[in-house]
Parts: structure tokens; sequence; C-alpha cells
């Protein structure tokens, strides 16, 4: 099925019921009409990283079903699968290939190796301090092979996710196979999880490095020829990156829009909004909350340095339930520039303020996405983050399918679907037609939808002060009650 401006649930396989199987049946019973897209988070057999150090695309790993259960959602849902083009698991069959055999396996250029990468007598301290890296170190790690000799491969992320090398034919081949069978087999959109860690060349500090990053990109595009599937390269920055990935074409990510909704909504102001919704392209998947934390770093210079630090430091007072440590190496917290919350509990769980943030997003310019927590106003999970010490399991609550059933039934979640049903079958959201921000005041925002074809205008006007609002659709109000 191809992408439709229709909203996407963002979901793992078991955080909705167990499986795909009830993930379906949920959708079907619970979700009808308020959801059309579906990113269903990785699903392949994997070693870590709730699926993100996957160690096969070929196949789905079996505690959550098969390909007949995801081909069924995809004939009902437009759907994205990610693909980490930067990494793979060290469980995998190809790298254990690799340990045995050497030099004569047929993988060995699978991965990329710290030490062939650099000239003689480098890296320098200098050359690593230059590396965008996610660690405190120099990104390497060292691996034994089958003869008991050693070598170092470059490891970005995580212990099991070892990068690999997109120069090489062998790792060409292995994304070309792998795009075309997550396309085969139903994908709307794949997901280039890491996209802009995978290109590195020396003297730079191997983070979206250009002009090759365009040539991946491109590499990558041509592979899916001939398929409906579409992809969107997944960048957690600031926003002039998206912005060029925009320029080329392709759809992207706002990971600011939280941030900044967040601020205005503390503060009670529209400035900084209405300046960031004037910037931001038609052509692009908006935000509150992913598997992730709320990325603090997306937000620079969108809002001030200032405004970050007091939006930061009001959701760790007005929050519920957020704590700075919760995002903090006590709680295996990856990225520093990340908050781990669920948006309800940063907006303190006020149901008011959490609808408007959700009216916000669907009047955007974009497509809307929707986490599964958020979808269900869903609070921090503190239990299961204490249980398990991962900071970003305060916002990945695992919901049995009778709790579905029980959380629609809230009168915050119960007008929240009616607006996502809204978004979906309302023509003023047209991706070709326009948007027009106004503020009259300086805690209003108007926001003024019109489809190509002039005939479906669809309005928003908020005060973020007083939290007063109306929806008007071609002069007539619009009730989601």
């Amino acid at each position: 099925m191809k992408l439709q401006n229709k909203v996407m649930l963002i979901t793992y396989p078991d955080s909705m019921g167990h499986n795909l199987k009830d993930l379906n049946y949920v959708l079907e019973n619970y979700l009808k009409g308020a959801v059309g897209g579906l990113h269903i988070l990785p699903f392949f057999p994997s070693a870590g990283d709730r699926g993100f150090s996957p160690m096969t695309y070929d196949k789905v790993d079996e505690k959550f079903g098969d390909w007949s259960d995801i081909e069924a959602l995809s004939s009902k849902y437009y759907t994205m699968f990610d693909f980490m083009i930067n990494h793979l698991s060290k469980h995998s069959e190809y790298y254990k290939d690799f340990v045995k055999n050497k030099d004569k396996s047929k993988y060995k250029d699978l991965y990329l190796n710290w030490d062939k990468f650099w000239p003689e007598n480098r890296p320098t301290q200098a050359d690593v301090d230059l590396i965008y890296k996610r660690k405190d170190r120099a990104p390497y790690q060292t691996i034994e092979f089958a003869d008991g000799t050693k070598t170092n491969i470059w490891n970005t992320f995580g212990e099991d996710q070892l990068d690999l090398d997109i120069r090489t034919e062998t790792t060409k081949k292995f994304v070309k196979d792998n795009l075309v069978n997550l396309a085969n087999h139903g994908a709307s959109l794949i997901r280039l999880d890491a996209f802009a860690y995978a290109v590195k060349k020396l003297d730079s500090n191997d983070f979206f490095v250009e002009p090759e990053i365009w040539d991946l990109l491109k590499e990558a595009n041509d592979d899916l020829k001939g398929t409906d599937a579409q992809l969107l390269p997944e960048i957690h920055e600031h926003y002039k990156y998206p912005f060029k990935v925009s320029e080329h074409g392709y759809f992207v990510y706002d990971f600011a829009l939280p941030m900044v909704l967040l601020y205005s909504l503390y503060n009670g102001k529209s400035k900084r909004l209405a300046d960031w919704l004037r910037k931001s392209p038609m052509k692009q998947f908006t935000t509150l909350d992913t598997h992730d934390g709320l990325g603090v770093v997306d937000a620079k210079d969108i809002l001030a340095d200032d405004e970050i630090d007091m939006t930061t430091n009001e959701l760790y007072k007005v929050g519920a339930n957020v704590k700075r440590k919760y995002s903090s190496a006590e709680y295996h917290n990856l990225d520093i520039y990340q908050i781990n919350t669920t948006y309800y509990s940063a907006l303190g769980d006020d149901d008011k303020k959490y609808f408007i943030s959700r009216l916000v997003q669907v009047f955007a310019p974009g497509i809307p996405q929707v986490y599964y927590v958020g979808l269900l106003a869903g609070q921090n999970d503190l239990k299961l983050l204490e249980e398990t010490k991962e900071g970003r399991n305060i916002n990945r609550h695992y919901y049995e399918v009778d709790e579905v059933a029980e959380e629609v039934k809230r009168p915050v979640v119960a007008k929240l679907l009616n607006l996502l049903r809204f978004r979906n079958e309302e023509e003023a959201f047209d991706l070709e037609g326009s948007i027009d921000i106004t503020t009259p005041s300086e805690s209003q925002i108007q926001i003024i939808r019109e489809n190509k074809a002039k005939t479906r205008k669809a309005v928003l006007n908020l005060d973020l002060e007083s939290l007063e609002y109306s929806v008007e659709v071609n002069g007539k109000t619009v009730d989601f009650n």
C-alpha cells in the first residue's frame, strides 16, 4: 500500500497485547478510523535495544508472529518498517561467519574495520575528538577471531551493534537485498535508523558527511525503484539536517515540535511556536512522542538556550513523576540530549493541556505520528522503569488488550481518537494545500489549513495562556466530545 495522508501509530509489536495478532485486534476493535498508518518498531530477531540490534531482516521474531501477520496489517494500513543502516548485531549469522572464517568469510567486508580505516600513526587524539560520538571514548570494539587474532571494529552505539561499512559491494548488496525484501513484505515507508552516522570519512566528524551522505541516500532510493516504498531518514539533531534532507525531496521528521510546544504551553506565549510552524515543510511526519526520550538538541536555535533551559527545568517541576535521574547514566540513558517521560506526564497528566497539544500537532504541517502510549494518554510507568533501570522504559508501558479496552473509555482518550478520525477524514489537511499561521496576541495563535482545491478550510484558534480553543471547518464549529 502506498503512503497515505493519515495519522500513523508508532508501536512495538508487543505493546498493545502480546503479539502482532493482538495488535491487529486492538486496531480493528478499539482504534477504528483513528489510525491510517502503522510504524511497527523492529519486529525482527534481535539481540537487544528493544529490537534495534537486529540479527537478520529475513524473518519476523516468532514471539511476535510471522510475515503473514505483518502482511495482514500492511493490507489495511500503510506501514513503516525499520532498517538499521548503520549497524548489525554481533549475534547475527553474518558476524559469526566473519569471526569463524576471518579473511575467507564472504562477509569480511560487511563491517567497518577501525584499524584499516586510519592511515599509519592515526587516529590521533585530535581525530578521536573530532568524531561526533555517543560515548566518552573512541567508538570501536576489539573482536577476536576463531584463530585467536584480534582486530577493532567501529562501534558507534551499543556493545552488540557493530557498524557496517557502507562503501563495500558486500554491504551495498546487503542493504539492497534487505530494503527490497521489506518493500516486498508491504512496507510503504522504510525508516533509515541512525542514518546520519552511516558514512565515515577521514578528517570529518563522521556525522551527516556531505556529499557522501547524498550518494548513500540515492543508492538506497534507487534500490527501491519499482516498489511502492519510500525512505524516511531518521536524524535526531539540529533542524538544519532534516531541512537539508527535505530540500532533496524526502519526507523528514519534526523532532523539534515536542519541546517547542512544551515551551509554549508552559509559558503561554505563541511566537516561538508560530515561527517554527511557518518554517516547517509540509512533507514531514510530526511527533510529540516516540519510543525514545524528548529530543532537546532538536529544538536548538528554534528556542534560545535559556528557553530550552526554562522548558527543561519546568518539565522537571510540573511534569508528573519526571526526575532528572531518569535521564541519567544511572538509568542507562544513551543520549544526554533526551528527557525520558511520556508527553501526557510532561504536561502534568492534565487532560486539557494534553488534548490541546494534539490539536496543534494535527494542524501543524505534515502527517501526525502518535506513539501508542500517547494515543492512550499514558502516564509515566515508574514500575517498569525501576524494574529495568532503563530510563526510556518510563514511556514503554506494556498494555494488555483488556487494558486498552478500558483506556479508550477515558474521556481524554475518546476525545483524542475523535480528533484523529477528524484529521484522517478532513480534506482541509491536504499536503498540497496551504497553511496560514498568525498570532493575534502574545498568547494566541491561529492556524488555517486549506486544501488545494480551496473547497475545505479548517481553522484552529487557540489561546495558550487561557487554554481556550475552537475549531471550525467552513465556518461550522467542530466538537470532539
